[in-house]
């Protein structure tokens, strides 16, 4: 049998049709390989028992356990009857609950000290942890004559415990996967046989056997080792291929012009740049000057001044006779960099106009609102090349935007950046223009090595002088409803003080979004915060009530998605001048807002945010001399995991230490996910968090082998496991660095 069918035969035609449709939608596993790559989250040792003190709450569970005693119960006088049967394993106790028809058997099997496996949905009732209805497995041998020897064989062997869902048990995976594990051994071996040898490791299909049957801990270890590497090398190699790929693309190569706009405009910095703003400068620059197109990634804080690096190497390239564009996520965001970059730039963004800086350019903005009149004079001024920057969303890629010489792309925000959009973009210069990509979500190394693996990265990591310290504290609300009183008093000292305040709701408000949000509401709470009573708080009603209570006197403003970007900017314009003390908003204010008289932020319901969203919010304050503040009212209980983010976020201003711990209470899974689909499915042992030697090593190695055989011509074997990790969706996900 060739070795790539064995890998690719599809599941139904093994384990039968209802079985391989429940592995297709619950568990997106399709093929025999699919399926031998669905590995063990954990083990159980027959011998020993899972602690039934730790169940997560809402989970399906896996817990091996002895029975203490099961009894039949009468309810509605005597017609409704259910069996209640108590786990026990040392630590903890446990109840199972069956119900009407369900009961006969397990009553005739689960006998106090019965051994057997569990399965089900751990949930509370009556203050008790139970399982209602959980499918089990008999873990003793029923013949008393087989009994010690089966025993013996058991308590050494490990169980894995699978990912599994409601539809399928985990043992069911258990079986499904000792049909298919023979084919284990048509494994293809990505691996380079001089890096394999080198480094020692398992054969492939060995790795499979171990991580699937494992008879001891070390075989787990052996496996997971080698399968590690195999995910970290193959989307690594696959990241090295596309950077060499763009190493061979042409790119006009853009030189600083001394005398030219970018000295003009550092002679009037009122401020001299940081040492980090300094070096990644330079190595913006040296990748400006190849002839290759820069693809980079800028991370840094809020405030680091990014805006700034990227401002000066968009000068550059059109004092060296191009044009620069910076993209956008949202109209709001473009309003607000053309503000800033004009600002900044004075009368050197004024090129061409009455009282403009002969040495100067024009700075147009081009969003999809903007009346036909202006958008018609701004596509004139870039085709003509009137216009050395351009500032706009997406609309700067349609079809109808002609550039007269593109060089430079700035891109705000991980707009993640598909390949249609740079392709799009490419064909509007005469070559490829240089790429940057700015974010303020700190990224861990390990991350940005996987996630934006196809760019080289700079960090910019110190805050510019003059920004001031932020002192973050939890409110909780509902424990001491006096601290959320004392908070609005903070408030009105602040604005009495002569500066201005945030107050950020998770929600807009209003009837159009209140059915969806108490959908929503419900799953988001996580059990047990108190919070699954309510939908989030609204800045419609929050505002509504701080005019008339603890804020009366104040003039609080309010701004949300759903308003008009018209009155959007004439809101930011109000509050920036000075003309409002409050502003209840929603996250629009996450990036870009910037008012250094606002010194005071309140999150209302701040368990409803991610940590890096908290991180990024509280940003906006502190931003001039005085010092700022930032109070995240919960009412989540103080034990809960909610209340321990928040507290985390109170205790340090540091984003990368931030990030890792928003890692590592997420699942690595879902901070990819999130960027982007695909390799969700291909990381299974590697851990994002943990991993961070395997995956530099990885990259180092992928380099190596790209450089030294770019088409993997000698390579068929880790050719073959790219284009299976590179299917459609991963293939995407890698196009969006």
């Amino acid at each position: 049998m060739d070795h790539v069918s064995a890998f690719d035969e599809p599941l139904k035609k093994l384990l039968g049709g209802a079985t391989a449709k429940v592995m297709a939608e619950h568990l997106d596993l399709h093929t025999v390989g699919d399926l031998l790559h669905h590995y063990p989250r954990r083990y159980e040792e027959r011998g020993r028992l899972t602690a039934l003190t730790e169940l997560p709450l809402d989970e399906h569970v896996t817990v091996v356990a002895q029975v203490a005693d099961a009894r039949i119960m009468m309810f509605n006088n005597g017609r409704g009857k259910r069996l209640e049967v108590t786990l026990t394993d040392g630590s903890g106790r446990l109840q199972l609950v069956f119900f009407g028809h369900g009961v006969h058997k397990p009553h005739k099997e689960l006998l106090p000290g019965r051994r057997a496996m569990f399965a089900g949905k751990a949930s509370v009732f009556n203050r008790k942890m139970q399982l209602a209805h959980p499918t089990y497995q008999l873990l003793d041998a029923q013949d008393e004559d087989e009994a010690t020897e089966a025993v013996d064989a058991f308590a050494g062997q490990l169980l894995p415990i699978y990912p599994a869902c409601k539809q399928l048990d985990s043992w069911r995976i258990a079986k499904a996967v000792d049909t298919v594990l023979p084919s284990a051994q048509d494994a293809v071996d990505p691996l380079p046989a001089t890096l394999r040898d080198g480094r020692g490791f398992v054969p492939l299909p060995e790795a499979l056997l171990k991580i699937h049957r494992p008879r001891t801990r070390a075989d787990v270890e052996a496996a997971k080792e080698r399968l590690r590497w195999d995910e970290a090398f193959v989307l690594q190699v696959a990241l090295a291929r596309r950077r060499y790929a763009d190493t061979q693309l042409p790119a006009v190569a853009r030189r600083s012009v001394p005398g030219g706009l970018l000295d003009a405009f550092d002679a009037k910095l009122p401020f001299t740049l940081t040492e980090g703003q300094h070096k990644v400068t330079a190595e913006i620059f040296g990748d400006l000057a190849t002839e290759h197109p820069m693809h980079r990634l800028l991370q840094g804080e809020v405030g680091s001044g990014k805006t700034m690096v990227a401002l000066r190497a968009m000068l550059t390239v059109v004092d060296a006779g191009g044009q620069a564009a910076m993209l956008a996520p949202t109209e709001v965001l473009a309003q607000q960099h053309h503000r800033s970059v004009t600002e900044m730039m004075g009368e050197l963004a004024e090129g061409g106009m009455l009282g403009g800086s002969d040495r100067g350019t024009k700075v147009v903005l081009l969003t999809g609102s903007m009346g036909v009149p202006a958008r018609r004079r701004a596509l004139l001024d870039l085709v003509t090349g009137e216009a050395g920057i351009v500032i706009g969303t997406h609309a700067l890629i349609e079809d109808k935007v002609q550039f007269h010489d593109l060089g430079l792309v700035v891109v705000d925000e991980q707009h993640r950046f598909g390949v249609e959009q740079r392709d799009a973009l490419r064909s509007k210069g005469k070559q490829p223009p240089h790429l940057l990509v700015m974010t303020a979500t700190p990224i861990p190394r390990t991350v940005a090595m996987t996630v934006f693996g196809d760019l080289e990265t700079s960090v910019l990591d110190q805050l510019p002088a003059g920004r001031s310290p932020i002192a973050s504290h939890v409110v909780p609300a509902k424990d001491k409803p006096h601290f959320l009183d004392r908070a609005w008093e903070r408030v009105r000292e602040e604005v009495e003080n002569g500066h201005q305040a945030y107050v950020v709701c998770p929600r807009i408000g209003d009837d159009a979004d209140e059915a969806a949000e108490k959908k929503k509401g419900k799953k988001e709470a996580a059990p047990g915060d108190g919070a699954e009573k309510r939908p989030p708080l609204a800045v419609l009603e929050i505002a509504e009530q701080l005019r008339k209570g603890p804020l009366a006197g104040l003039r609080v403003e309010v701004l949300h998605g759903r308003m008009h970007p018209d009155d959007k900017d004439d809101v930011m314009r109000r509050f920036a001048a000075g003309r409002a003390d409050v502003l209840v908003a929603t996250t629009v204010i996450e990036v870009g807002v910037n008012v250094p008289n606002a010194t005071a932020m309140v999150i209302m319901d701040a368990d409803r945010f991610g940590v890096s969203q908290l991180h990024q919010l509280r940003g906006r304050v502190g931003r001039g001399s005085a010092p700022g503040l930032c109070l995240l009212v919960s009412e989540a209980h103080e034990a809960s995991p909610a209340r321990a983010r928040l507290s985390a976020v109170a205790a340090t201003l540091d984003g990368f230490e931030l990030s890792r711990i928003d890692l590592e209470q997420r699942r690595e899974g879902d901070v990819l996910g999130q960027a982007q689909s695909g390799v969700r499915s291909s990381l299974r042992v590697l851990s994002v968090i943990d991993d961070e030697e395997v995956i530099a090593a990885a990259r180092e190695e992928a380099v190596r082998v790209v450089a030294d055989d770019p088409a993997l011509e000698r390579l068929p074997e880790l050719r073959t496991a790219l284009d299976a990790l590179l299917d459609k969706d991963r293939e995407e996900y890698l196009d969006k660095g």
